[in-house]
């Protein structure tokens, strides 16, 4: 059983037992997986302060749970969290069940209907919000995190590296996308983190535009927004180009302010700062430029399990960035039927400033 799954259950109940609770079920299969190491499709964990932890799953992955997570699955029928609850008692004991009084349920990502079984056979218990509890702990990444994260980018940026080397003009969005994802697999990553962003020309005022068989031409801004995967672990980094020739007026100026608001808010994300505050700076520094009313979404995100993750980071965020959150900074401007820049790092928040993953120049490029 790896030691560092078991060192966050430990933590986690700890805090049960601060709360006063007497059990918590985690439904939700990324939070599995941080705790355990469980990748599969199908699995409740129910932890309880002092007592061996019960991780129940259905037939299909017996055998990979108990290989994954060092933990013998309590085998159920169909999905995992209802259909553990009505044999809790024989998968925990009796005895040891009937002590338990409370139990911390993860409300925020049962279903209705979900919820509305576990109450109708709750018994004895008491159920109540786990507050996102098990969130709140990813958001700080420990070094094994951080490594799968560094490892996911490497392999991201030697990726573009080998796109940028090739030809451009008399290729289609489509066809960038299928060389980049496909040299992201060749170099190491297990998947693609997300659905690669290959914006070129006008399409590249739209913050998501989804590739296309539209051909890149000589003098487009061409945005691209890519990541690797490595031990469930995703890469975010988003660069600029324009294709065939030297950039118009206009581009150099749109670039130049990006390029300079997504400085200032890789330096204002340190430990202890709001993230609305790294928000608004970014944003004073584009309407220096008369360009915030372009500036349409949020400044980032978290990233680690999920391509999207706290913290959080917009005009009414609430989070406060703590040393080792991993977070995406990424502001972009975009003008409709022109064409738009987006610039984005991967970074970790470190006391003596950000350690930036995503490591591609960010000097306006011309590309072949």
């Amino acid at each position: 059983m790896p030691a560092i799954h078991e060192s966050r259950r430990a933590r986690l109940e700890q805090q049960l037992s601060e709360r006063g609770w007497g059990a918590a079920l985690v439904s939700n299969l990324v939070n599995i997986r941080y705790l355990t190491g469980f990748t599969g499709s199908n699995g409740a964990l129910l932890l309880m302060p002092g007592a061996a932890p019960v991780f129940a799953t259905d037939g299909r992955y017996l055998d990979q749970g108990f290989g994954q997570t060092g933990l013998r699955p309590y085998p159920i029928k169909g999905s995992a969290t209802p259909a553990l609850w009505p044999t809790v008692a024989d998968a925990v004991g009796a005895a040891a069940w009937q002590r338990v009084d409370t139990v911390a349920v993860e409300t925020h990502d049962l279903t209705h209907d979900d919820f509305l079984s576990l109450n109708g056979s709750k018994g004895h218990c008491e159920l109540l919000p786990l507050d996102a509890l098990v969130e709140a702990h990813r958001r700080v990444k420990d070094e094994e995190e951080i490594g799968n994260l560094r490892e996911a980018c490497d392999i991201s940026m030697r990726a573009l590296e080998t796109l940028l080397a090739g030809e451009f003009l008399g290729r289609s969005e489509r066809q960038l996308t299928r060389a980049l994802e496909g040299s992201m697999l060749d170099l190491g990553a297990e998947a693609v983190g997300f659905d690669t962003i290959m914006a070129s020309g006008p399409h590249s005022a739209v913050p998501h535009h989804s590739p296309t068989d539209r051909v890149v031409e000589r003098g487009d801004l061409l945005t691209i927004d890519f990541g690797a995967r490595v031990g469930g672990y995703h890469a975010d980094c988003t660069r600029t180009f324009v294709v065939g020739q030297q950039p118009a007026g206009w581009q150099r100026e749109v670039y130049a302010a990006v390029r300079e608001a997504q400085a200032v808010g890789v330096a204002q994300a340190r430990p202890d700062t709001a993230t609305r505050d790294v928000y608004a700076s970014v944003l004073g520094c584009l309407q220096g430029h008369g360009l915030a009313g372009r500036f349409v979404h949020g400044l980032g995100h978290g990233v680690g399990l999920e391509i999207h993750e706290d913290p959080f980071m917009g005009a009414v965020s609430t989070g406060i960035l703590a040393d080792c959150n991993a977070i995406t900074i990424e502001p972009g401007v975009y003008l409709s039927g022109r064409g738009g820049v987006r610039i984005e790092d991967t970074l970790v928040v470190r006391p003596e400033g950000a350690e930036v993953l995503t490591t591609a120049p960010k000097d306006l490029r011309v590309v072949g």
